[in-house]
């Protein structure tokens, strides 16, 4: 048994325990890199999210299980349940799809979700229990542990041959990227993918060969400079009505945009995407920018609270950008967090210099980003 798989172990005892008591709330799955949620209802897998690829996840589970359902709402969402486990219902309740295809589309995404964190050695995890009253709908389009399990046992044994594969380092959600022009035949079929619109999970799907094989494939293109592979955002979520929010929903929108606003100047989106899980998690608000002399207008019109800033950048550097900020009347007393993967006493004393408030490393965790929060802005800590 591999790291990787004890870790998914611990996962789904867990789990187990959760359906036992039949639990209802999230199960929040943590690592430097990616954060997702389990949303639980009476200890059942309502559905699993994630913000990395949340979509991209969605329309791959659609294509391969419900490929002539077009996925559009057909009444107002709630903001209480995932707006992905809502257009399952729907489509359920119009007879569009059946409920065969709709927890398909359900065990596929939590499998790549479970996957994709497992591989993590910092990986751990929390529940948030809320308390909610009996819904059909809930139970009826869930998925028991039982009906779990198996899935689980999948992601098992992809980890186990991902890492004897020599696959530790990559990760199915990377994007492979021609860095020449090739023809879409070439490489076995695999060159009309490579234009920075597919994963490795989409390579495998529409190519009908298994993620291992697709990866090992691409390896000696990557070797010889002719492939790269890439971190991407996710899709643009689709668009649809949502329900009138409730008097309690708008006080808990009020008094998170009364938290504060949190910056971040980064040019890697996985960063970003950290800081912003892990800042929204405690009622802030987070804007990014990747580029920092175009983001410079952006701060300037958003006013932040916070700045977490990157030191390296291809456009800039970020003690330089740091040194303009403390020259700017309206951010010489803003607390700037710098991020860096060079954590060294040169370093530190250069920023201190430049009059950054503190210095942490890259990737950053959990509890150093809610330390500094709490220490310059008073915000509590979860």
């Amino acid at each position: 048994m591999t790291s990787s798989t004890k870790r998914l172990q611990i996962l789904a005892e867990e789990l187990d325990s959760i359906s036992q008591k039949m639990t209802a709330g999230e199960l929040i799955l943590n690592s430097h890199a990616q954060e997702a949620r389990l949303h639980i209802f009476y200890g059942r897998l309502l559905y699993a999210t994630d913000e990395l690829h949340r979509v991209w996840r969605w329309q791959r589970a659609i294509q391969q299980y419900c490929p002539n359902w077009e996925a559009k709402a057909i009444a107002p969402l709630s903001p209480d349940r995932p707006w992905e486990y809502q257009l399952l219902y729907q489509g359920i309740s119009k007879k569009q799809i059946s409920l065969t295809q709709a927890k398909a589309v359900i065990h596929r995404v939590a499998f790549e979700i479970l996957f994709c964190l497992s591989r993590y050695p910092d990986l751990s995890y929390e529940l948030q229990p809320q308390q909610e009253g009996e819904s059909n709908l809930s139970l009826g389009l869930s998925l028991s542990y039982r009906e779990l399990e198996p899935t689980i046992g999948k992601a098992s044994q992809l980890l186990s041959q991902w890492q004897g594969a020599g696959l530790e380092n990559l990760s199915p959600m990377l994007v492979p990227v021609s860095k020449q022009p090739v023809s879409p035949d070439s490489f076995s079929g695999i060159g009309q993918y490579l234009n920075g619109e597919y994963d490795l999970w989409d390579l495998a799907l529409n190519l009908q060969k298994s993620t291992i094989a697709i990866t090992r494939a691409l390896i000696p293109l990557i070797g010889k400079g002719i492939v790269q592979l890439k971190i991407m955002p996710d899709r643009p979520g689709p668009s649809f009505p949502q329900a009138t929010p409730t008097h309690k929903e708008l006080q808990a929108q009020e008094a998170k945009k009364a938290r504060g606003l949190i910056a971040c100047i980064d040019d890697s989106p996985v960063i970003a995407q950290t800081l912003r899980n892990i800042v929204e998690a405690v009622g802030y608000q987070l804007i990014h920018t990747a580029d920092p002399v175009k983001g410079l207008a952006q701060l300037a019109q958003n006013k932040p609270d916070l700045i977490f800033l990157d030191v390296e950048m291809p456009s800039a550097s970020g003690y330089t950008v740091c040194q303009f900020l403390r020259k700017a009347p309206a951010f010489k007393d803003t607390p700037v967090i710098m991020l860096t993967s060079r954590d060294n006493v040169v370093d530190r004393s250069r920023a201190k210099l430049v009059g950054a408030s503190e210095f942490i490393g890259k990737p950053p965790e959990r509890q150093q980003v809610l330390h500094a929060i709490e220490k310059y802005l008073g915000g509590s800590k979860k």
